[in-house]
């Protein structure tokens, strides 16, 4: 089922989101509709605070060599933890819950993450470049922060000045 994903500025999406405790099929039907809603909206990644669910879990799905998203390539991550992460990268970012919006962004260029899948077996990736740069941006929304928060001041009140505008105008 696809679900409504909420946008800034919805207070939800500065929620810390809780460690998923049981894998069950709530769990599994909260996974199933994220990817479905994901691709719906033509995503790489959400993160299930997205579809207002405050729990650690998400979802990524890098389209292929070409430009198409595999579901076997699916990854579903639950209670996600970085361990390493090294490196710099600038990657234009966009968002979901941000939408028509995208700007550069400073992220890791290589991490680690440790995280279980949906049976709650663990699981470890390594892993660079757009990869990681969704791991890193679906795991803030977990925190409850958003890609525009890492945004320099004069980015950040561009950006203000254009949401607001653009809110307005949809009323």
């Amino acid at each position: 089922m696809i679900r409504e994903v909420i946008t800034y500025p919805n207070k939800l999406l500065r929620t810390k989101s809780k460690d998923v405790e049981k894998f069950d099929e709530e769990l599994h039907t909260l996974l199933d509709d994220m990817y479905e809603t994901m691709i719906a909206q033509s995503g790489v990644g959400l993160a299930a605070i997205q579809v207002a669910v405050p729990l650690n879990a998400l979802v990524i799905n890098i389209p292929n060599e070409e430009d198409i998203q595999d579901k076997a390539e699916l990854i579903e991550a639950i209670n996600p933890v970085i361990t390493h992460k090294d490196g710099e990268q600038v990657f234009v970012e966009g968002c979901l819950s941000v939408p028509g919006y995208n700007d550069e962004v400073k992220r890791a260029e290589h991490i680690i993450v440790e995280y279980f899948n949906r049976d709650g077996e663990k699981q470890k990736m390594e892993c660079e470049g757009f990869l990681a740069v969704a791991w890193q941006h679906e795991m803030d929304h977990l925190e409850g922060h958003l890609f525009i928060e890492n945004l320099s001041i004069i980015k950040r009140k561009k950006f203000e000045k254009e949401w607001k505008k653009k809110l307005k105008a949809n009323k």
